[in-house]
């Protein structure tokens, strides 16, 4: 008997026809109907049970992983960093408005502030000779900026490569105060995550280097998850750089862990400190022999 359709004649668009035309037809159906009658992936209270919890795991692995494939996103260059600097001009009307206020504490944390706003300049401007560079390059070889998708460090290296006509991609987190993607992120590469794993492991899939601004909680503990990955060589030796150096070595004795044997002299190969975009740039190329 001759087949009248072929196995691959399914498909996605398909399949939400479907979706929406039992979800048009449930809006007739009886209110009485019990739960257990909606379709299983349409059910959202049904999809957040600590039951479903795996199924969540999978589909935020997969739909990011997806989303940066059909953008062509191979290689990235992740950049960490606090979320609380500002550009220099926003730092600048802080201060003013601070002194106008007459208060001292706020004048003391606006003063912060424009120092901390360096910073923001400096991962501006790392991200854009990365982006500058890549634009140069065949599809296949470009590397594309990556940031946790949030203000600070991460809206600045976003807007480096923005400026500079570049994709870039933002992984987002839901968390109770803060954040939503910044307006620099490519549509469509702006990517939201509820797991903290899933996000971290997004961020080490297609990195192919990682840049450590100074920051929180939140930047200590992706730098270290890195650090640790590549030691225990769980991944692929990458380029780990510490930006600022002053500040990296103020906040960690790395040379007494090795006094205290602790970590392995040969550990400190691991990471290198930067002060300037230029040379963050300057390792990257010469770890992967990037001509320009």
């Amino acid at each position: 008997m001759d087949a009248t359709l072929s196995l691959h004649d399914r498909s996605l668009a398909e399949s939400l026809v479907d979706l929406e035309a039992s979800t048009q037809a449930a809006e007739q159906i009886d209110l009485t109907q019990p739960d257990s009658y909606r379709l299983a992936f349409a059910d959202p209270e049904f999809m957040a049970r600590r039951e479903t919890r795996g199924i969540r795991f999978q589909l935020e692995m997969l739909k990011p992983d997806i989303g940066q494939a059909e953008f062509g996103i191979d290689h990235t260059v992740v950049v960490y960093g606090s979320a609380r600097f500002v550009a220099p001009d926003v730092a600048a009307q802080r201060l003013l408005e601070a002194k106008s206020s007459g208060d001292a504490q706020r004048i003391k944390t606006a003063e912060q502030g424009v120092r901390n706003a360096r910073r923001y300049d400096q991962a501006r401007e790392f991200a854009r000779l990365v982006a500058e560079h890549s634009l140069r390059q065949p599809k296949d070889q470009r590397i594309y900026i990556c940031t946790g998708g949030g203000p600070g460090i991460m809206e600045a290296a976003n807007r480096g490569a923005y400026e500079a006509g570049a994709p870039n991609v933002g992984l987002n987190i839901l968390l109770p105060h803060e954040q939503s993607g910044n307006r620099y992120i490519t549509p469509g590469l702006s990517f939201k995550f509820h797991y903290f794993a899933l996000r971290k492991m997004h961020f080490m899939m297609r990195a192919k280097a990682l840049l450590a601004f100074p920051g929180g909680f939140g930047t200590m503990d992706e730098l270290f998850e890195v650090l640790t990955l590549v030691q225990t060589t769980k991944v692929k030796p990458v380029p780990i750089i510490l930006f600022d150096s002053a500040f990296w070595k103020k906040l960690y004795n790395f040379d007494m862990l090795v006094e205290e044997g602790m970590i392995s002299a040969k550990d400190l190969e691991l990471f290198h400190y930067v002060d300037d975009p230029a040379s963050a740039w300057s390792i990257i190329k010469k770890f992967y022999n990037l001509q320009d």
